[in-house]
């Protein structure tokens, strides 16, 4: 049976070889660099008290239907998670990656499930960034937006 060691020194053999990157990345990443993973609704409620009172999950919040449905209480979630992004440094962590990715051939791509702009703010090409679930950064489609994205 491998040693941790070993599969350590494997998969640094792997990349060593390979002619691109692709990074893969959730939620772990921006909770290294200290930002609050809102999936359990503690930390959420924490974070978002009026969450807490009206017992929305950080799930139902995250929905563009708020902006119709009650605006003030969508851009005070939106624009406290914004600032707190924007706030955010992003970790060493970003920094190897991008320095791995740019010593390739074909560089790196990365798709990610965050909206939180870190890969951008840690100096990845953003034409080489597919955020899957758009970014905080800017106002997307909040109504018909099926086939719009």
């Amino acid at each position: 049976m491998d040693t941790m060691q070993e599969k350590i020194e494997e998969a640094k053999k792997v990349i060593a070889k390979a002619d691109a990157l692709l990074i893969t990345a959730g939620a772990g990443m921006g909770v290294d660099s200290g930002l609050p993973d809102f999936r359990g609704v503690e930390g959420f409620w924490r974070a978002y008290p009026k969450a807490k009172k009206l017992g929305l999950r950080f799930e139902e919040m995250a929905n563009p239907q708020w902006f119709e449905k009650d605006p003030a209480l969508a851009w005070a979630f939106y624009g406290h998670r914004l600032h707190l992004y924007r706030d955010t440094k992003p970790h060493r962590g970003f920094e190897i990656l991008n320095q791995w990715g740019n010593t390739k051939k074909y560089k790196y791509f990365v798709f990610t499930s965050n909206v939180d702009g870190q890969f951008q703010k840690a100096g990845f090409d953003e034409s080489r960034i597919m955020e899957c679930h758009g970014s905080i950064h800017h106002l997307q489609c909040t109504q018909n937006c099926q086939g719009k994205i």
